[in-house]
């Protein structure tokens, strides 16, 4: 895995500035760094080496050095790509995949995008066209983001500290964003928390030509189930499907581990992985928090050889500011530190892990999936009916039955934002002091209506796969990886597995009582029926605990009425929140983690 940076135009002391937005992402790419500079462009790069170790360095230049490249990711499919243009008269000078991408831009221009098979960012400077190309991946797997100067010029880079390493990019917080993140516990692509600074989307590439942005999709995640599709027709296809992308993620010229937790996801993908290396990491707080056991158990199963690492809670709170500068954005889920230590875990042994992101989205693996389902005969009454008994039940105190009677009175488009709901626009306008507070719906809306018509299972993972799994998922997978130089890797993101994915019927997916119904019984022909069948935990930690411990409420209640949080928020609403919490009146850790992950944020990186 790499990092890249650069820009266009002139700045005094260019080398000096490029060197060092270079290097402020090392920790991407430890084994070499690379430059090139022109009349009009400067990128540097830096490089974690996993094919090809001695060889293709970068920047790489097709034949006639007419385009340069610099390129952050792995194409899992380059050697059927290289031969394929060899025989259209390409020469090639390394072995590695990187320069796939070169000769197949040369030979098919954007056209090359929906041949790739893998993860991706990279930048390609045609100077004879005065033209740079810019694209990501399908899912968003790799990083992107830029940003265009008053004066047209354009910079761009991997991680959002290197581009704010210009001179002329004024570090600038962006209090929309703010709004946004109070309301899904992530930064809404494609804004970010810098004004003036952009993420690119997933599938979506930029042409940057004559100080001017175009920005273009290249890619869509259409699902168009066959719903005579059967069960076992299902599962040998994703069987399939997912034993060819593990081989293919696999390719690697040094040692591949992968992570494992107790459920199906890493199980399925640690059942691969028999006589190598596989890690794990828990909580001293009991088992719910600590799902060593049953890693350590499937690890014996399959013959892996299992390391471990159990979090200590000052371990785990004295990170939190170095996890979030490595975010970049603020991120409220709590995983992500976990995925920190497990990521510095592994690094320890290995160069590359795969990990089991992205089979909930494509294959239905959220239990919130189940709910249009309960709530369907609910619906069948009329709506106005529906809205006086939520106006009627919402003055209660909390009760069970509550929230199905509140949630059925709304349509999917009004109660499902994605899997994280932290703020309701009325909570954000007691908490926030100047800044607006919008309807999370307006940032949602765009994405209900590209798969309208479809059933709302399938809407509900689209949206989760443009918006939650971006925002927070691969974000989390990415930077968490990298701060320690280890390369992360997704077989179920592959492009070959959500062609198989989206052919399920809903019936194969939320069926049989579970989540991920097809893909779990595929699962059980490689590892137990107990790992295959466990429920999904996400990954829990006790935040919930620890925020009802003297220490943390003092720590947290401190930075709530700090000179920065008076700034922003009515800390007397904060304080309340945090009271009823600590007293043990209402669970409001989620809320209170959430402001909190972006107070400690904003002091990584706008304190003075």
């Amino acid at each position: 895995m790499c990092g890249f940076c650069g820009f266009t135009g002139e700045i005094v002391d260019r080398e000096q500035y490029l060197r060092q937005m270079t290097e402020v992402i090392t920790h991407r790419g430890p084994d070499s760094d690379g430059y090139f500079m022109d009349d009009v462009l400067s990128m540097g790069f830096r490089r974690l080496s996993i094919i090809d170790l001695e060889g293709a360095p970068q920047p790489l230049f097709n034949e006639d050095k007419s385009l340069v490249l610099m390129f952050n990711g792995e194409i899992y499919n380059y050697q059927d790509l290289r031969k394929e243009l060899i025989e259209l008269g390409h020469t090639f000078a390394t072995d590695g995949d990187g320069e796939t991408l070169l000769h197949g831009y040369e030979q098919w221009g954007a056209d090359l995008l929906p041949r790739l098979r893998g993860m991706f960012g990279f930048a390609i400077w045609c100077a004879e066209k005065g033209e740079l190309f810019i694209a990501r991946d399908y899912f968003g797997i790799k990083p992107m983001h830029y940003t265009l100067l008053e004066d047209g010029r354009i910079v761009f880079g991997s991680e959002i500290k290197s581009i704010l390493g210009h001179p002329d990019v004024k570090k600038e917080f962006n209090p929309a964003a703010l709004d946004k993140y109070l309301s899904f516990q992530y930064s809404v692509p494609t804004e970010t928390f810098f004004k003036g600074i952009s993420c690119l989307p997933p599938a979506h590439y930029l042409i940057y030509k004559g100080g001017e942005i175009s920005v273009h999709r290249y890619w869509e995640p259409t699902f168009t189930p066959d719903e005579d599709m059967t069960l076992e027709q299902a599962v040998d296809a994703i069987d399939e499907a997912f034993t060819d992308s593990v081989a293919a993620h696999r390719i690697s010229d040094v040692e591949v581990g992968c992570f494992l937790s107790s459920g199906v996801d890493s199980s399925f993908v640690a059942s691969y992985f028999g006589g190598q290396k596989a890690f794990t990491v828990g909580f001293d707080n009991g088992q719910h928090y600590n799902e060593s056991n049953y890693a350590a158990e499937l690890a014996k199963e399959v013959g892996i050889n299992h390391y471990t690492h159990i979090i200590g809670e000052e371990e785990y709170w004295e990170s939190l500011p170095q996890v979030q500068y490595y975010l970049d954005q603020p991120l409220a889920d709590p995983a992500c530190v976990a995925l920190y230590f497990v990521s510095k875990l592994a690094a320890e042994h290995v160069k590359v892990v795969l990990s089991g992101e992205g089979a909930d989205e494509l294959f239905g693996g959220y239990r919130i999936y189940h709910e249009p389902t309960s709530l369907r005969g609910y619906q069948r009454l009329p709506k106005w009916l529906r809205r006086g008994i939520a106006g009627c039940v919402s003055i209660l105190p909390d009760i069970k039955g509550k929230s199905f009677l509140i949630r059925g009175s709304k349509s999917l488009e009004e109660r499902f934002i994605g899997n994280a709901n932290m703020f309701s626009k009325k909570e954000k306008a007691k908490l926030l002091k100047s800044i607006p507070a919008t309807d999370p719906t307006l940032y949602t809306a765009e994405y209900y209506d590209r798969c309208r018509g479809q059933d709302d299972v399938t809407r509900m993972q689209y949206l989760d796969i443009n918006r939650w799994m971006v925002g927070d998922i691969l974000l989390k997978a990415d930077r968490m990886s990298m701060a320690h130089s280890l390369e992360l890797r997704v077989p179920f993101l592959d492009k070959k597995v959500f062609e198989v994915a989206a052919t399920i019927p809903v019936k194969h997916r939320i069926g049989g009582g579970t989540t991920k119904y097809a893909m779990r019984e595929a699962a059980k022909r490689h590892i137990p029926e107990s790992a295959a069948s466990k429920p999904k935990l996400g990954f829990p930690v006790p935040i919930r605990v620890w925020l009802r411990q003297e220490n943390y409420y003092n720590k947290v209640k401190e930075a709530f009425l700090s000179e920065a949080s008076q700034q922003f928020f009515h800390t007397d609403y904060l304080v309340r929140l945090l009271d009823e919490h600590y007293r043990g009146k209402k669970d409001n850790s989620r809320k209170i983690w959430t402001v909190y992950m972006f107070l400690v944020w904003y002091g990584v990186f706008f304190a003075d």
